[in-house]
């Protein structure tokens, strides 16, 4: 059965930081993309960033370019979002996904973690 569990949620004030993990496991993912998507409250879920197992392709959305990398570690099969200089309209439960395709809509990531919350202070 194939999982996804992301952690590293939790409240932070404007302008510090935190990591999200993204655990994966019950499939060979290294040949899937990974990405990490977020929902705020009465928002449509957005893409935030994705990334190949190999690191090689890597995508950003705009909005938190220059603030938020995304990274892998293959030998643990997990997935990292450094978000950093956090602002209040980063405020969102953030999920991780799994797919064949990187897409910046989420129809077609076939995986999908439960979600962490990230709420930023101001």
């Amino acid at each position: 059965q194939v999982q996804l569990v992301e952690s590293g949620g939790g409240l932070v004030q404007a302008g510090g930081s935190l990591r999200l993990s993204c655990a994966a496991s019950g499939r060979t993912f290294s040949n899937y993309f990974m990405g990490w998507f977020r929902q705020a409250p009465g928002k449509e879920r957005e893409f935030v960033a994705a990334i190949s197992w190999n690191g090689g392709n890597i995508r950003i959305a705009d909005s938190v370019k220059g603030r938020f990398t995304i990274s892998t570690d293959n030998a643990k099969n997990t997935v990292y979002l450094q978000m950093n200089r956090l602002k209040p309209e980063d405020t969102a439960v953030y999920s991780c996904a799994g797919g064949a395709v990187l897409v910046y809509t989420t129809g077609q990531w076939a995986y999908w973690g439960q979600g962490t919350q990230v709420t930023v202070s101001s």
